[in-house]
């Protein structure tokens, strides 16, 4: 809170309204909201795996690079940070220590690394880490402190040991000199998606690790009946504060004000050639605002909402083999802790506007993760922590990372690196990265049993394409990837992330593939399968042991890619990493193993299954139970595996075009945790798929108007009956129409001046459909220009001449809109304030229209008697008046801002001023309050 002294304005209501001189101001609510919800500080560090030969030297030199940031950050803030070069066994080869002053603008740092220890003796060959370490603080740096001395070493140790709960660290793999590749089993990469087949069709499937030299060949892995889908979990597009044109896309773009939504994301990784991609949208951000919109309308914005699900399906729907996910990203970064919900189709929100209306579907707590994990649990809906930290973030009962019941079964999934969220790289080499596997591990340790993955985090127009990591997903083989069988994938868990979209890493152990929760009893052998299509090599293999609830560390169990184990009585989690011959990294997702004596559970599940349909979505169940609990439930058609469920009620729908008409045998497979397996009788159903129209409908389109709100209009007929029409402008969804006469009303300046094109395409009830030939039309929208500068008065003088005092942000008298406005009189004195903005009317306009909003403040209490006026006056460069187009007074005095509107179109082609001239007389106060002054010239 800050003070202000007795200023002049202030001094004109303390003649008649009693006021002290020390007046308390503070920001808005919601400005302080909007700062302090979208900040924290942001530390990266790019270490190149391999030396830089373009700085000339034989040797490993190479640069370390640093970034460090702190979005809206509003005061002057001083970076310590510490940079650590560490052997394989983790003693340190060198230390640099540094001080940076960062403010509104991103900081980089380089460290020229000579390839050689401190006193300049040659390293020996393997694998060692570059780690940094940086906190913020309001500390100033003093002289001295700049440098890598012992005072700037002091220093930094005691700003991080100070900080030691919100220091950033990040850690990156380096070779030195040669590397022997890693023993990999022989493993063949498994099937691609079908559109990646065909966008690889030239690409030979091969094992890349042939290389008999560099790599021993071991036991070859049991197969794999499963499908890889690739692609990126997190992105924003304008319907929060995504979409940003590459071309000025510097940061976050304000709520819903940039050129691209979810269509336009998904079209954009199609062609990219990503399998799926999720524009995960900020839920508070659908009232428009960082903050909250006070004059919000719900169901705007929870159509918003289900317009974007709309587009993901339209889109699904058009481009089989790719599947487009809409969501929310729910949370805030500060004291909080962005998670992405997969598959609700509820907007979820803790906001209200002036109303007290909820602006979502659901109400939700901010920061309340208990409350929320457990209607997502109720719900059945599945989430990701999204570039998660280790302390501050997704607490309960101020707990990071807290673990609960709920939460487990709804968390999934956990991001192990993000790229840059604000990169604009369409090559795939975008540097700037950040990993969280310290914080996976947290949650891990935590209890949650989530699986690894690799997002972008895109803000900028460029989904997919900032660098070359994906999430991988595996669909059984043969399953179609729609979004049911996709959320069923991340429920299982079958989820590796890869920061090279060729590479593939598959954890099993022992008959069970990474995700899988079960007993054990004896050895247990981990083996790491590796596979990369296009020739790269595994340079190192760790596998990774932690205990689910211990809340430990997670530690190296071995650094081989098939390990043999008795594990210790109890729960264990497992994952392997791989990091390639170009220091790109794989994390698996983790198997889940209760280790016991041999003597506990050897009674398999019983269970019963049924099916339901006979055409369209036919549905299967199962009730499964067991002496200790079910674990999963597979279901089998004609003997081949269809679907898995994980939690009762144990539940798949097959879409019955994939089967044959006739008769088919449904059988249930239910597993418990010591992997007993109990199986259904088999119990026949039929199939039935009548296909009695295969007529598409006939359709022509037509366009009306050029400017305004124009109308786009089509002519359907069908055989049997038309159920939708849709009308695409340019090759984009516009809309479409259930009921003739098909029509769309759109806005004509969401369309740019000139020719475009439209065509409109017709569905029947059996989903055949036909497109209308292409309709060209144009558009001439008259663009109206602003010709008032600083309308609002928030830069205060800039653009305007006043009298002293005049434009002012006193509390005393609100501004209508802002903290601005001007102030004319008001000193119960004679005295004469003017204010005026010289402008040039272009000759061509055909229209020109002056408005302002004017409030009259008075303690006259004649009601027949102007003692104090305000003149609204035009006048040449000169000063001469040329007209007085109204005069106010005291008699006009209110309690709220009225609009006036004047015709300028007499003034076309000159030079004029906007005068306001305000008199006073020499006894009472009259005040005559301005803003948002405009000139709209057409």
């Amino acid at each position: 809170m800050q003070y202000l002294t007795c200023s002049q304005k202030l001094k004109k209501l303390a003649i008649h309204l009693g006021m002290v001189c020390a007046i308390a101001l503070s920001a808005h609510p919601s400005a302080i909201a909007s700062v302090t919800d979208h900040h924290e500080f942001e530390a990266t560090l790019h270490a190149p795996f391999k030396a830089d030969s373009s700085l000339g030297t034989k040797g490993e030199a190479r640069y370390f690079t640093m970034e460090f940031s702190y979005p809206l950050n509003t005061k002057p803030l001083t970076v310590s940070w510490k940079l650590e070069l560490l052997r394989p066994n983790n003693t340190v080869v060198e230390r640099w220590y540094g001080n940076e002053k960062l403010t509104t603008k991103a900081i980089r740092t380089r460290i020229l690394w000579s390839g050689t220890s401190a006193d300049k003796k040659p390293l020996s060959d393997g694998i060692y880490q570059v780690r940094l370490s940086a906190t913020e603080t309001t500390t100033p740096i003093s002289t001295g402190l700049t440098s890598n001395s012992n005072a700037t070493e002091k220093f930094v140790e005691q700003m991080l040991s100070a900080n030691q709960h919100e220091v950033i660290t990040q850690t990156w793999q380096i070779q030195v000199g040669k590397q022997v590749a890693a023993q990999m089993p022989n493993f063949s990469a498994l099937a691609r998606g079908s559109r990646q087949l065909t966008l690889n069709s030239n690409v030979a499937q091969k094992n890349p690790l042939t290389n008999k030299a560099a790599v021993a060949t071991l036991a070859p892995a049991n197969g794999l009946p499963y499908t890889i889908y690739y692609g990126n979990l997190h992105s924003q597009t304008n319907h929060s504060d995504g979409g940003g044109d590459l071309a000025a896309c510097t940061g976050a773009q304000n709520p819903q004000s940039a050129a691209f939504g979810p269509s336009d994301a998904y079209q954009y990784a199609y062609n990219r050639g990503l399998d799926f991609l999720m524009t995960s949208e900020h839920n508070h951000m659908y009232d428009g605002s960082d903050a909250t919109n006070a004059a919000a309308n719900p169901a705007t914005a929870k159509n918003l909402y289900q317009s974007g699900l709309s587009a993901a399906s339209s889109f699904n729907s058009l481009h089989s083999g790719f599947l487009g996910v809409y969501g929310m990203e729910w949370g805030v970064i500060n004291n909080g802790g962005h998670l992405n919900i997969f598959n609700s189709t509820e907007l979820l929100s803790w906001e209200s506007n002036s109303s007290g209306q909820l602006i979502g579907d659901t109400q939700t707590t901010k920061g309340d993760y208990a409350a929320l994990y457990t209607l997502m649990r109720q719900r059945g809906w599945i989430g990701q922590f999204n570039h998660p930290a280790t302390t501050g973030q997704f607490m309960i009962n101020s707990v990071p990372l807290a673990y609960s019941a709920d939460g487990d079964q709804a968390m999934v999934l956990c991001e192990v690196l993000n790229t840059s969220a604000f990169s604009t790289n369409t090559t795939e080499s975008e540097t700037g990265r950040s990993l969280y596997e310290a914080a996976c591990n947290k949650a891990l340790e935590a209890g949650f049993h989530i699986a690894f993955s690799t997002n972008q985090d895109n803000h900028c127009a460029n989904w997919g394409a900032s660098y070359t990591n994906r999430t991988g997903v595996l669909l059984a083989n043969g399953t179609t990837l729609t979004n049911q069988t996709f959320i069923d994938a991340l429920r299982a868990r079958r989820v590796f992330a890869s920061m090279d979209k060729n590479s593939q890493l598959i954890l099993t152990a022992n008959s069970h593939i990474m995700g899988e929760r079960f007993s054990n009893t004896g050895s247990l052998t981990l083996t790491a399968n590796f596979a990369n299509t296009a020739g790269r090599g595994a340079t190192t293999v760790q596998i990774y042991e932690g205990v689910p609830g211990r809340n430990g560390t997670v530690t190296l169990l071995s650094s081989t890619a098939i390990t043999t184990i008795t594990p210790s009585v109890g729960e264990h989690f497992y994952y392997a990493k791989i990091t390639q011959d170009d220091g790109k990294m794989l994390w698996s997702a983790p198997i889940w193993v209760t280790q016991t004596t041999g003597s506990a559970d050897t009674t398999a599940p019983t269970v019963n299954a049924s099916v339901s349909g006979s055409s369209g979505n036919i549905n299967l169940s199962a009730t499964a139970s067991d002496n200790v609990g079910v674990s999963k439930v597979e279901f089998y058609i004609d003997g081949s595996l269809k679907a898995t469920s994980t939690a009762a009620p144990y539940t798949a729908v097959v879409n019955s075009s994939t089967l044959s008409n006739g008769t088919h045998n449904l059988q249930a497979k239910a597993y418990d945790a010591a992997n007993n397996i109990g199986s259904s009788t088999v119990v026949s159903f039929n199939i039935n798929n009548v296909v009695t129209d295969t007529t598409p409908p006939t359709i022509s389109a037509t366009e009306s108007g050029s400017s305004g709100t124009i109308s786009l209009n089509a002519n359907a007929s069908d055989n049997v009956g038309v159920s939708k029409v849709e009308f695409y402008i340019d090759n984009a969804l516009k809309g479409s129409d259930l009921t003739a006469p098909y029509s769309l009303s759109l806005d004509s300046t969401s369309l740019s001046n000139g020719t475009h094109t439209l065509s409109a395409k017709a569905f029947d009830a059996a989903n055949n459909s036909s497109t209308s030939a292409l309709v060209n039309f144009s558009i001439n929208n008259v663009i109206a220009s602003e010709l008032i500068s600083n309308a609002s008065f928030e830069s205060v003088t800039a653009n305007w001449t006043a009298s002293s005092g005049v434009i002012s942000n006193d509390a005393t008298q609100a501004a209508r809109t802002g903290s601005y406005k001007a102030w004319l009189n008001g000193y119960g004195a004679a005295h004469t304030d003017t204010l005026y903005q010289q402008i040039t009317v272009p000759a061509n306009s055909t229209t020109v229209s002056l408005s302002f909003w004017l409030k009259v403040v008075s303690s006259e209490t004649t009601t027949t008697q102007a003692y104090d006026t305000l003149k609204l006056q035009i006048r040449n460069s000169s000063n001469t008046v040329l007209g007085t187009l109204a005069t106010y007074s005291n008699l006009n005095k209110g309690s709220s801002y009225v609009k006036k509107t004047f015709d300028l179109s007499a003034y076309k082609g000159q030079t004029i001023r906007i005068y306001f001239l305000g008199v006073e007389g020499s006894t009472v106060a009259t005040s005559f309050l301005i803003d948002d002054v405009s000139v709209i010239a057409q």
